[in-house]
């Protein structure tokens, strides 16, 4: 039970015509609840998947039917993109004009992860004279720390610096029909393009595409592709 109806297409704070989802698959939910949807814990949703258990989450206060958490083949219909999740709790690391990046990067993420710090989302990038940049997605509050563990290490890897942002936000679609159909990322792209927002970070998986973007687009993001993929898209389950 939870203080809402159930799981919504998006944050409703965010977005006003944010819908109630019927149906939803455990594999979706989990990336939804570890992309910065709250309604669940990750870990629950993990549980009952290994195990086939059904979930249903309920709201406390108001008597109605919530959602239901099932597995895939249990599933009516499987709508392209289920939901958009987004996280405004990470920041950017920039490792700029790194040598020998094959080695270096061994030394980088060994070191942070000696200190506990877990990596997200990482891209590589060349500049001139085979020097990279190297750049990193971590949570917001163990930034700083990075950053100092990583001013360190700029000497022995002969790097120019070290640079932070804390001004991204993280925004996703998920949706189990991604699987089955293309044009999926063109159409995520196209939207944010017609937005004038400029995308620095891309992570994929079989059923989630998501982007880094700066903070202050978040919200016009998530509303613009809530219209693309879950307002136009017709014979949805979902319900207001």
């Amino acid at each position: 039970y939870t203080d809402v109806k159930g799981v919504y297409s998006t944050d409703p704070r965010v977005c006003p015509h944010a819908r109630l989802i019927d149906r939803v698959c455990h594999e979706e939910m989990l990336e939804m609840a570890s992309l910065g949807a709250k309604v669940l814990h990750p870990r629950s949703v993990y549980f009952a998947m290994q195990y086939d258990i059904p979930l249903v989450v309920l709201s406390s206060f108001i008597d109605a039917e919530g959602t239901w958490i099932v597995k895939e083949e249990e599933l009516m219909e499987k709508p392209v993109v289920s939901g958009i999740s987004y996280r405004t709790d990470e920041a950017k690391i920039t490792i700029n004009k790194l040598k020998d990046a094959t080695n270096s990067l061994d030394m980088i993420f060994k070191t942070l992860s000696e200190h506990d710090i877990f990596v997200d989302m990482i891209t590589q990038t060349g500049v001139v004279d085979e020097l990279t940049n190297v750049s990193f997605t971590l949570a917001d509050d163990i930034s700083s720390n990075a950053l100092s563990i990583l001013n360190e290490l700029v000497p022995q890897l002969g790097a120019e610096g070290v640079s932070l942002d804390r001004d991204i936000a993280k925004v996703s679609i998920v949706g189990i029909g991604m699987k089955y159909h293309t044009g999926v990322a063109s159409r995520m792209f196209s939207v944010l393009a017609k937005e004038g927002i400029r995308v620095e970070m891309i992570s994929t998986s079989e059923i989630k595409l998501s982007v880094v973007i700066p903070r202050k687009y978040c919200e016009v993001a998530v509303r613009s592709l809530h219209q693309e993929f879950i307002e136009h898209e017709a014979g949805i389950s979902v319900e207001k």
